[in-house]
This record gives structure tokens, C-alpha cells and sequence, in this order.
């Protein structure tokens, strides 16, 4: 039987490394926060259940190989740039969606 995180619920806790400098960037339109040295996977499953919904069966999804080989992991830019989430770091300012559309 699948187990089911509440999508208000992330899908990661941090628990180590908690003092690295803040690094603010907008998720889905809204403020967010991760930490520098974080990848955008982390900064996402820190703040949510998932990473986006499969563009196919909409199924959530949250990463796979971890290492930027799957494709698994897709997210989308403001400005329509694709990047991998898994392989990407999180930069000050970056605007993000993970909806609709987005991979």
C-alpha cells in the first residue's frame, strides 16, 4: 500500500546545516525561502510534498535518480527556462513554477 504525504506538509525536513545564509526566491508566485548551498529539489521538498505532477499520468513527482540523469525532475522558470532540479542550485531571486505546464 502507497503512503501519502498532505501536500501542505513538505517532503523533507531539515535537520542539520540550519544556520547557512537565507536565500529568498519565489515558488509557484509566492515568496519562499531556502538556504544557500541548496539544490532547487531541496529548497521545493522543503517547502511542499512535491516537486510537480507528471505530465502524463499527473501523478506528483519528487525527483528520481537524484544526480540530473532521469529527467524526472524538470521545474520551469518565470522566464520558460527549463532546468533540472536535482542539479541546479538555488540562486537569490529565482522565480519558479511547478504547475501546469511547467515541465
Amino acid at each position: 500500500m502507497a503512503t501519502t504525504t498532505s501536500p501542505a506538509l513538505p517532503l523533507l525536513r531539515r535537520v542539520a546545516e540550519t544556520t547557512r545564509k537565507a536565500v529568498p526566491f519565489v515558488l509557484d508566485g509566492q515568496p519562499a525561502s531556502a538556504l544557500e548551498g541548496d539544490t532547487v529539489l531541496t529548497a521545493i521538498l522543503t517547502l511542499q510534498a512535491r516537486l510537480r505532477h507528471n505530465e502524463f499520468s499527473q501523478e506528483p513527482r519528487a525527483g528520481f535518480c537524484m544526480m540530473g540523469a532521469c529527467q524526472d525532475c524538470w521545474v520551469q522558470t518565470d522566464s520558460g527556462e527549463r532546468l533540472r532540479a536535482c542539479a541546479t542550485f538555488i540562486a537569490p531571486g529565482m522565480a519558479l513554477r511547478t504547475g501546469e505546464g511547467a515541465a
